[in-house]
């Protein structure tokens, strides 16, 4: 595939991960419906929810890479790109397109999501995470500060990237890699919500952050640095002990010993 068609497909992947993921939180995670029939005078909560944002972001990422993973590798994340080319499974010449790819289409999700919100009467960017964003401290959604929000997306993308490099491995089985990593993500959200909203993606981070104002576009560089850093790390790790060579030159050293 041409640089240009992968490129496209990240941004339509990005663009899917932004849209499913946040307009989840956004549009369906809470919300009441008067009238109903447990008394007629309450009103009792119908939205999906922190386990249903999380199962969100985990479905557009499953999807999404069973839709275009074969043409692009299903990045739609910034630091997965990253942690992929530390582990030598990326070339770093198409990174930034690759990220540029990311960053659009998250933007693109973001507006979409923002136009759809305002749709309702009495909407506006309020809340410590309005439009799905993430932050540290007053918009932290448990209050955590920022060095807690920096370990949580450093040690949650580390470990992200170690999943998607052991199942994307030429001796893991196939066929499974998206669903492994669909609910890895899952998983990843219901740990961390509370404390960042969960980025673990700069471009999701960036996509919404552009709407929601200058005091939450202000944070976004942590969830640029931190996830970069976990993805990095775990590439060089896996790179370092768990890659087919490293293994091959183990095995060696103990048929010789």
């Amino acid at each position: 595939m041409s640089l240009i068609k992968r490129s496209l497909a990240e941004f339509i992947g990005t663009f899917w991960l932004v849209l499913g993921g946040c307009g989840s939180a956004v549009l369906a995670a809470a919300y009441t419906a008067d009238g109903a029939k447990i008394s007629e005078s309450t009103s009792f909560p119908l939205g999906i929810g922190l386990v249903g944002v999380s199962l969100a972001f985990g479905l557009t990422v499953l999807t999404g890479a069973y839709a275009l993973g074969h043409i692009s590798g299903g990045h739609f994340n910034p630091a997965v790109s990253f942690g992929l080319w530390a582990g030598k499974r990326f070339p770093g010449s198409d990174l930034l397109a690759y990220i540029v790819s990311q960053v659009l289409g998250s933007i693109l999700a973001g507006g979409v999501i923002y136009l759809i919100a305002s749709g309702k009467a009495g909407f506006t960017l309020t809340g410590s995470n309005p439009l799905a964003t993430n932050g540290f401290g007053t918009h932290s959604p448990g209050g955590y500060g920022l060095f807690a929000c920096f370990i949580t997306e450093v040690v949650m993308t580390f470990m992200f990237l170690l999943i998607i490099l052991g199942v994307t491995d030429r001796r893991a089985p196939k066929g499974f890699a998206p669903l492994t990593i669909g609910f890895a993500l899952t998983l990843i959200h219901l740990i961390s919500i509370p404390v960042t909203n969960t980025s673990v993606n700069p471009a999701r981070s960036t996509g919404v952050a552009i709407f929601a104002g200058v005091e939450l576009f202000s944070q976004v560089w942590l969830f640029w640095l931190a996830p970069i850093l976990g993805a990095i790390l775990a590439g060089w790790l896996y790179l370092a002990v768990f890659s087919e060579s490293t293994v091959e030159e183990r095995q060696n050293i103990e048929e010789l010993v």
